[in-house]
């Protein structure tokens, strides 16, 4: 376990005066290089040191140990630092509470929470004089498993024992409390601290801000922001963060852009994240330039753009049409030395697919399997859907197969895009057995996929089809939607059956829809061509009558 050639270095390095200094200079020596690791030493020169205080004469304190210990935590060596306290325990080294925190915490971080609660009851059976530090240490390891139901039963346990939860243990349980959307719980305990007498801290604060915001309660959110004001706590820039976000989900840009101002005036130094949450809530407003201007404020501030910032600029250009500058985005981050991920890839591809660049698109998906990136499913649906597009299924459904060959699972969406594809080209056999497929996948099929089916058989002439589907739909308990009806009524006047489309019209209502814009114009377009004027000037008035506009 211990470097040897540390050991060389440390014995080479003391003069031959040094090796006649008593045993306290020689602690002291330890302890200084100590200090020298808190600012970067390596690990082997802790691990050197700590061999050399467990061999000195007499023996130090406990407290000497604990600090090299400390410094190895830091450094995330926990299985070390366990293994090193395993050697003080040979030697009869007793240990202190502070000692059995590191052990504890080594645990937590290790997933080994059993043993963590073991050294809890080495505490009480030591007599030692416990802390709040060790229960603060569990109930973070609990949330971190995610086992935030038994945190807060051992939470409950512990100050039924008579113990005092300080500010640290209330806001370590409101904050996984809020990350599992928790909110009432989060705020009920919010409120017990209170009555304890325990004041929240701005971390407190800006976790439940964070979870109001992340469950679109922003007025909510803003109303404690304000509260928190009031009374005079300092703002972190993570509760900025989460505002500025609450705003933009809201669609309020100018209140999320003041926020930010009002950051910058006191001094708060916005974070990747803040300019991320910027950039993407401004280029989805469509506000390109302001989302410009932001980047620009960012490096000026010395905050390099990352793939997410730059993902956000890809995306907002491709909706604007702007396929030159998607391209040139993507290739001026790959020069500044900032790595496309799979999201990235996706939108490049997405947009290229759109554009019927599919050459582009599939090169573009080769490369990242190159580079062993694994394609999502936004990534594959975006390349069948393009395929669809250009008249290609049958392309399409390999890339089908190829995708669930590697293990992945399509979804609804992409049996939808496969669907809508082979109706289209009128290969409506394949199209039925993907139908089937998606259920036997335990996909529960919707209306849009309904509605895609029944849109496809219906201009193929198989009405018959087209009731069997609509049979079903009430064991998938679904109802038909406006869309529906359109798609029959159309359906039953291109084969001539004014009568029977002009029933369902009227019936429409029962099934819970009202006709639409479209609707009137399909059956008013049916009585003008049978020439029936009474029919068709009654539904006219009618149409206006309810505010639609007749483009007949």
């Amino acid at each position: 376990m211990l470097a040897t050639t540390s050991r060389r270095l440390l014995l080479s390095s003391s003069s031959a005066s040094s090796l006649t200094l008593s045993p306290l200079h020689q602690i002291t020596g330890i302890i200084s290089l100590f200090h020298t690791c808190n600012s970067g030493a390596e690990f082997n020169e802790i691990v050197s040191s700590f061999d050399k205080l467990l061999r000195t004469k007499p023996r130090p304190s406990v407290i000497e140990f604990n600090k090299l210990l400390s410094a190895l935590v830091r450094m995330k060596h926990f299985q070390t630092a366990i293994s090193l306290s395993k050697q003080m325990e040979l030697v009869r080294i007793k240990p202190d509470v502070c000692h059995l925190n590191i052990l504890i915490n080594c645990f937590c971080h290790l997933e080994q929470l059993n043993f963590g609660f073991s050294i809890l009851a080495k505490i009480y059976k030591l007599g030692c004089q416990h802390d709040i530090v060790s229960f603060n240490t569990l109930i973070d390891g609990l949330c971190r498993e995610g086992r935030i139901d038994s945190a807060v039963d051992f939470f409950d346990k512990i100050v039924a024992m008579g113990h005092q939860p300080n500010v640290r243990t209330y806001t370590m349980i409101v904050n996984w409390l809020c990350k599992i959307g928790n909110l009432h719980g989060a705020i009920s305990l919010l409120e017990r601290m209170a009555e304890k007498g325990c004041e929240p801290n701005v971390v407190t604060y800006s976790s439940i801000i964070d979870g109001l915001c992340k469950n679109n309660l922003v007025s909510e959110a803003f109303e404690l922001f304000t509260q928190i004001k009031n009374r005079g706590l300092s703002i972190d820039v993570i509760t900025y963060s989460s505002l500025i976000h609450g705003m933009f989900f809201l669609s309020k840009w100018k209140e999320a852009l003041a926020l930010f101002i009002e950051m910058l005036s006191k001094n708060i130094e916005p974070t990747i994240v803040t300019f991320n949450i910027l950039v993407d809530g401004l280029c989805k407003e469509g506000l390109i330039v302001e989302a410009e201007c932001i980047v620009g404020k960012m490096i000026q501030k010395g905050v390099e753009p990352d793939v997410v910032t730059y993902s956000s600029l890809m995306d907002a250009y491709g909706l604007h049409g702007r396929m030159c500058l998607v391209r040139k985005v993507f290739d001026v981050m790959i020069r500044k030395g900032c790595n496309p991920n799979v999201h990235t890839y996706s939108i490049l591809i997405n947009w290229y697919c759109k554009k019927t660049m599919i050459c582009e698109a599939k090169q573009l998906f080769y490369e990242m399997l190159c580079k062993s990136l694994i394609p999502n499913n936004c990534t594959y649906n975006s390349l069948i859907w393009g395929l669809c597009h250009v008249r290609s299924p049958w392309e399409a459904m390999e890339f089908f197969k190829e995708w669930c060959a590697s293990g992945f699972i399509p979804d609804i969406v992409t049996y939808s895009i496969l669907l809508h594809g082979f109706c289209k080209y009128g290969y409506l056999d394949v199209a039925f057995y993907l139908f089937h497929e998606m259920q036997v996948n335990k996909l529960k099929p919707n209306m849009f996929i309904y509605n895609i089916l029944i849109d496809g058989i219906s201009k193929a002439r198989r009405l018959k089809d087209v009731k069997n589907l609509l049979s079903r739909l009430s064991v998938d308990g679904l109802l038909p939607t406006i869309y529906t009806f359109n798609i029959i009524i159309n359906g039953l006047i291109r084969e001539g059956y004014m009568d029977k489309a002009y029933n369902v019209f009227r019936e429409m209502k029962k099934g819970g829809c009202s006709p639409d814009s479209c609707t009137y114009n399909t059956i008013i377009h049916g009585f003008l061509r049978r020439k029936d004027l009474s029919r068709a000037t009654e539904l006219i008035r009618e149409m206006c009558d309810k505010g639609f506009s007749n483009t007949t």
